[in-house]
């Protein structure tokens, strides 16, 4: 097996780019309620997010949802204002594990 460094994450805000919102689980939703994050859940349900060929659109007005409404900028780089609680996509996503990050090898 390869001895593979760790890659520490830039914090460039590039794999927040995707739309987080479709890939939000069940159990997601679950935890954010159980939590009281009627925050969180205001806003993915106001985004109302459909598919639309290879990106989401608003179902209410047509525009483009790009990057997650999560993701804030921060002086020199993004940080993200639900990091305690991010869904589990998040949670699980290595930095240089994807084309998105500047650091894919």
């Amino acid at each position: 097996m390869e001895n593979q460094e760790e890659i520490v994450c830039r914090r460039c805000g590039k794999c927040c780019l995707a739309n987080l919102i479709a890939y939000v689980t069940d159990e997601d939703w679950e935890r954010w309620r159980r939590e009281g994050r009627d925050d969180i859940l205001r806003i993915i349900a106001h985004e109302h997010a459909v598919w639309a060929g290879d990106h989401l659109i608003s179902s209410d007005d047509g525009r483009y949802l790009h990057g997650c409404p999560f993701l804030q900028w921060d002086d020199d780089h993004y940080t993200c204002t639900i990091y305690e609680t991010r869904p589990a996509v998040c949670r699980h996503y290595a930095p240089g594990s994807s084309e998105i990050c500047t650091q894919f090898r």
